[in-house]
């Protein structure tokens, strides 16, 4: 998936998703890590949401919320492997 960064500062970071799914994932899990504020708009339905990251180390922070969302991603596969 390919994402555009729009804005990058010390504090704040705004992506492009091409995913609503993913944006809002994200979204919920960069507040579970401790985000000052995370959340997505769209200026229209048809186009990409943007994804607004505001705390101390937002890169960082993002990288951490995807390592924890993959993590989680990775146990329920294993779980639905002991089901068969």
């Amino acid at each position: 998936m390919e994402i555009k960064i729009l804005k990058d500062e010390k504090t704040e970071l705004d992506i492009e998703i091409p995913s609503l799914t993913v944006a809002e994932v994200l979204r919920v899990y960069l507040n579970k890590e401790g985000a000052k504020l995370a959340a997505w708009k769209k200026a229209h339905q048809t186009s990409n949401p943007v994804l607004h990251i505001e705390a101390e180390h937002p890169k960082k922070l993002l990288k951490a919320a995807i390592a924890a969302l993959e993590k989680e991603i990775d146990a329920t596969v294993e779980e639905f492997k002991k089901l068969k």
